[in-house]
């Protein structure tokens, strides 16, 4: 008795197996509706009527603006993505019925946030400040790389490479103000005025003196003619 509960239950077990391996899900090409097994609709296309016993799935392309990017068993197509301009995009790609729309960073900005490869927000490009050059220009998906200048150097942040201060003694002027990491020196000829000024002022001073001699030598000579 307990041999043939056994054999039985071994029995049921494997027949339970068989009727679960018969009872699978459906195929990849296609998809499950209230039990039934029907094909799916081809990209850039959506279901209009699900398949019946007696009649295939019947599919209808996406309207204008939608798209399926793969085999489906949908009855609406996915609407195209908008490239916001609010979000500094533009279309790198437009929308088909089979592929969505791609979208890239307008203009001075890139991208920093990614969705199936599209780009859904962008920022602007870093302004690299007064005495940093630009290292590296910013691209669709990189900011702008800034670098100080070294000692002796300046940029105006614009630069792509930081210039060496003028050296104004070598150019036979005189340095007005140093040169700063924003700044190139500041030069100067030497004027008119300032060597005018650098003649007058000694001969001036010669004249001050041989005045004072001349005074001198007119007043001693006139005490000695009141003594004589």
């Amino acid at each position: 008795m307990l041999l043939l509960r056994t054999i039985m239950s071994t029995v049921a077990i494997t027949i339970a197996a068989n009727l679960g391996l018969c009872f699978c899900g459906c195929a990849r090409a296609e998809y499950d509706i209230n039990g039934e097994c029907c094909p799916m609709c081809a990209p850039g296309n959506h279901v209009y009527w699900h398949c019946t016993i007696d009649t295939s799935t019947t599919c209808i392309p996406c309207p204008t603006s939608t798209y399926t990017d793969g085999p489906n068993g949908l009855l609406s197509c996915f609407p195209c993505t908008v490239c916001d301009a609010v979000h500094q995009l533009k279309v790198q790609k437009a929308c088909t019925s089979s592929a969505d729309t791609i979208c890239e960073p307008q203009e001075g900005f890139h991208c920093i946030k990614l969705n199936k490869g599209s780009c859904t927000l962008a920022v602007e490009h870093s302004e690299c400040k007064p005495g940093q050059y630009i290292k590296q220009t910013g691209t669709a998906f990189s900011d702008t790389v800034c670098v100080n200048c070294t000692y002796g150097t300046y940029s105006n942040g614009s630069l792509m490479a930081c210039l060496p201060h003028s050296k104004c003694e070598t150019m036979g002027l005189a340095e007005v103000k140093a040169g700063t990491m924003s700044s190139d020196a500041k030069c100067e000829k030497v004027t008119s005025v300032g060597l005018i000024v650098g003649v007058l002022i000694p001969v001036l001073v010669a004249v001050i003196v041989a005045l004072s001699v001349c005074i001198r030598k007119y007043k001693a000579r006139c005490c000695n003619e009141r003594k004589n």
